[in-house]
């Protein structure tokens, strides 16, 4: 081979490579027009960026196009609301979570076949399938999400809610008690009316 100066030299770069970089400047323009809209957008020169960088990443910021929103604490919710985000937890527990990962319960392992009366596993739970729905998409996290999403989710929350001291403690096989774990009053931060 000759040393051309104008020759390419060949490079073995995989072809996954480009996507991932097309990916993380996505990633970055997003994140700069987060910042952005937390910071209120002050200064010319910064407010310039995010639309320059989104003409990088190749116009994947389509025109019009509503900027994401982060979900709400689902105990947050009004109905109808509520109501909707609940039944789409429902179907994820008892379609996905249930059959694949909760063996059966016991005095180690608890389960209460009506969970979703009990506010603090409905809470963990909406938190779990949030991140199951992030990280399980390739596309937004690679291949790695899912690992992510056993190690730091849905390992932590099952511990929690199956343990000695979760929601369940209360609930025995075929018995279901969901006053163990209510709280007398509600805290001034949840409380709506209070601010």
């Amino acid at each position: 081979m000759a040393d051309d100066p104008d020759e390419a030299p060949q490079l073995d770069v995989p072809v996954g490579m480009f996507e991932d970089i097309e990916d993380l400047k996505a990633q970055v323009a997003n994140l700069t027009a987060l910042v952005k809209s937390l910071t209120g957008g002050e200064g010319d020169e910064q407010s310039e960026a995010p639309a320059n960088q989104e003409e990088v990443v190749g116009g994947e910021a389509a025109e019009g196009e509503e900027e994401w929103q982060y979900p709400p604490l689902i105990l947050l919710l009004d109905p109808p609301e509520y109501d909707d985000e609940l039944r789409a937890l429902i179907e994820w527990v008892e379609g996905v979570l249930v059959p694949g990962y909760l063996a059966e319960p016991s005095a180690d392992a608890r389960w209460c076949h009506l969970w979703f009366e009990h506010p603090v596993a409905v809470a963990r739970l909406h938190a779990c399938w949030l991140a199951w729905q992030e990280l399980t998409d390739p596309a937004s996290c690679g291949y790695t999400g899912p690992s992510v999403w056993h190690r730091d989710h849905l390992d932590p929350c099952v511990r929690e809610l199956r343990g000695s001291s979760g929601p369940f403690v209360g609930c025995t096989r075929g018995e279901h008690q969901i006053e163990h774990r209510l709280p007398s009053t509600v805290p001034s931060a949840w409380n709506q009316n209070a601010m």
